[in-house]
């Protein structure tokens, strides 16, 4: 059986990254959160996503990598914003082209 190599996945985007690569990942990535942030709808801007504390170490002196894979997840989830239609929800950047084509569905006429 393959294992594959292990990923953690970035609290700001929720993309797997490589144990080596995700410390080379989080600095450009929270840069390009802060742009895109700045460029969104005043009423639609978030506060900075906190990376967040796990502290759970395994027997062998590592990370336990699925406690903080889940509170990652977690962050990224807590980004997410609901459309105002649906209820559907988004990344603010998202949303903005979403709410572009979402229209109410019209009532059935009888």
């Amino acid at each position: 059986m393959i294992r594959r190599p292990p990923t953690v996945v970035c609290y700001i985007c929720g993309h797997e990254y490589g144990t080596k690569s995700i410390s080379i990942h989080e600095p450009q990535c929270l840069k390009k959160w802060h742009n895109e942030n700045n460029l969104l709808p005043k009423e639609l801007r978030r506060p900075e996503p906190k990376k967040p504390e796990v502290r759970t170490i395994t027997a062998k002196g590592f990370y336990d990598l699925d406690a903080l894979n889940e509170a990652a997840w977690t962050s990224v989830q807590s980004q997410l914003v609901p459309c105002n239609i649906y209820g559907r929800t988004f990344l603010p950047e998202r949303l903005i082209v979403h709410q572009r084509s979402c229209k109410p569905k019209a009532a059935n006429s009888q």
